[in-house]
């Protein structure tokens, strides 16, 4: 039993975590399901607005309450879910307003969900999505009876986007001394932002942070309607903290074997030992398997001209797999204990339910991408054909 496969047996909340454009999605979605097939209730959240994945679970679309997956969805796959499998995309402007029509006091409501300031918050303002997704987990675990959920997370340039844009909201939607500047605003009418010196303060860094133009009253008005809600977001923040901490929730890292990639995540891994998160496994996505001994030899009885553009193409292969391996052999140094589990590249992307299930038996062991070190090409080492370059 590998990592993953033990997670999804053990732990009640898995977060994939990584930068865009890796696969995150798909990852999440396939621990969801093989999950469910196994026996659990799940769910998977994700961030990913894209049709295709909706389609491969046989939905129509994703939305923001979770919907069940059909089993009919399975039947290609030839195996019966024994625990029921549901999804949802995480819509950002629509969680935030949920969260102000159910906190809130009924006569805040409206005035803060008509607060042009409040429409860039929960639309525009960095840190808000990792913020909301945050808020939406919470919810989720405490208000439903999952026994798996599985979490993708907005995409990251920098991995203390994640972990420290939360706080970053929570601070300025908290700041005493910016609401003790803005309160005059309020007094003051509808009085723009060139009557106030506020040179370098802490509300005109934040204002600059916001599309479109602001004034003051306006951002008064706001920090005063929401204040009542203060102390429920610190309550459920500190929840949201154990619950990231605690012994059944895991951190899933995604990355590809690319220079950029790798570094990003050996960072996210530090980052999250060092905030003692339990990280289950790396998982490298779209690795390029180096191609096998029967390649070369079917090239081999190619006639002349074909053979030359299939050796060329092998080659390239060879090369992009070396490269893939020497960046995971310094993945793997740098994770140390942690798993690390490898996920082949497909030839099509991943957009059907058979897909997701191939990537799943990647996932838990059941098939692996083979070693570095390929069986040489024919000839090589034997002075017989022609060879790759090492």
């Amino acid at each position: 039993m590998n990592a993953l496969s033990e997670a999804l047996k053990k732990k009640r909340v898995l977060v994939c975590v990584g930068s865009g454009g890796v696969g995150k999605t798909t990852i999440s979605a396939t621990l969801a399901l093989r999950s469910a097939v196994d026996g659990r209730s799940s769910l998977v959240c994700t961030i990913d607005p894209a049709k295709r994945l909706a389609n491969s679970l046989g939905l129509h679309a994703l939305g923001n309450v979770e919907a069940e997956v059909p089993a009919s969805a399975l039947e290609p796959l030839g195996v019966k879910p024994r625990g029921r499998l549901h999804a949802m995309m995480l819509d950002m402007k629509q969680t935030w307003d949920d969260l102000i029509l159910k906190y809130a006091p009924p006569d805040k409501r409206e005035k803060i969900l008509s607060n042009r300031f409040y429409q860039s918050l929960s639309s525009a303002l960095a840190g808000s999505q990792e913020y909301i997704a945050m808020e939406k987990l919470w919810e989720l675990r405490t208000k439903r009876d999952y026994e798996l959920i599985v979490l993708d997370t907005p995409p990251t340039a920098h991995a203390l986007d994640f972990l420290e844009a939360p706080n970053r909201v929570l601070d300025f939607l908290d700041n005493e001394a910016a609401k003790w500047l803005l309160t005059p605003a309020l007094a003051a009418g509808r009085i723009g932002l060139s009557l106030f010196s506020l040179g370098s303060s802490y509300a005109a860094k934040t204002i600059s942070k916001f599309t479109g133009t602001e004034t003051l009253q306006e951002l008064a008005a706001f920090m005063m309607a929401i204040a009542p809600m203060n102390e429920s977001f610190r309550e459920r923040a500190r929840g949201v903290r154990e619950l990231l901490a605690a012994e059944q929730t895991g951190f899933v890292l995604v990355t590809s074997p690319g220079r950029e990639r790798l570094d990003e995540v050996m960072h996210f891994h530090r980052l999250l030992k060092q905030n003692a998160m339990d990280v289950v496994a790396v998982v490298v996505n779209r690795v390029h398997p180096m191609p096998g001994a029967q390649l070369w030899e079917e090239m081999q009885g190619l006639i002349p001209a074909r053979r030359a553009k299939v050796e060329q193409t092998l080659r390239e292969l060879k090369m992009l797999a070396e490269q893939d391996a020497r960046g995971i052999a310094e993945l793997q140094a740098a994770a140390g204990n942690t798993p690390l589990i490898q996920v082949p590249r497909f030839e099509l992307d991943v957009h059907e339910i058979s897909a997701l299930w191939r990537t799943g038996r990647y996932l838990i062991g059941e098939e692996v991408i083979p070693g570095p070190t390929a069986p040489l090409p024919p000839g090589e080492g034997r002075g017989e054909g022609s060879s790759p370059p090492g």
